[in-house]
């Protein structure tokens, strides 16, 4: 095992989360994230109620992720328009919307019945 190698590759790890971090829809899901760890530990969520609100944040971020990633890409290849880089880029936000849909509604799920409760 090649640590330095290893702790290089934690340093572009990071370097690319501070690029994602840069984007519009990222800040929107750093703020959605910090409400919805914010309501969970009001309304007191179990062990997996926590698993899987985790887990979905954790793919919500992961599709913002891939989806910038894929954008980047894309606007390296040609800045101009083309039919087949904007299927790309619709492809690629269509995930995270697919993704953020299914968060919307596990949090429903999870979370309104245990907000009803406290009214």
């Amino acid at each position: 095992m090649n640590v330095p190698k290893m702790l290089r590759s934690f340093k572009f790890a990071f370097q690319g989360i501070g690029v994602l971090m840069q984007e519009n829809n990222a800040r929107f899901h750093l703020f959605a994230t910090v409400v919805v760890i914010l309501t969970g530990l009001l309304v007191g969520l179990s062990s997996a109620e926590w698993s899987v609100t985790c887990i979905i944040i954790g793919l919500v971020w992961v599709a913002e992720a891939f989806n910038t990633a894929l954008e980047k890409l894309c606007d390296f290849v040609t800045t101009e328009q083309h039919p087949l880089i904007g299927k790309v880029k619709d492809l690629s936000a269509a995930a995270v919307l697919i993704i953020s849909c299914v968060a919307v509604i596990i949090g429903i799920i999870i979370f309104l019945p245990k907000i009803l409760a406290n009214l």
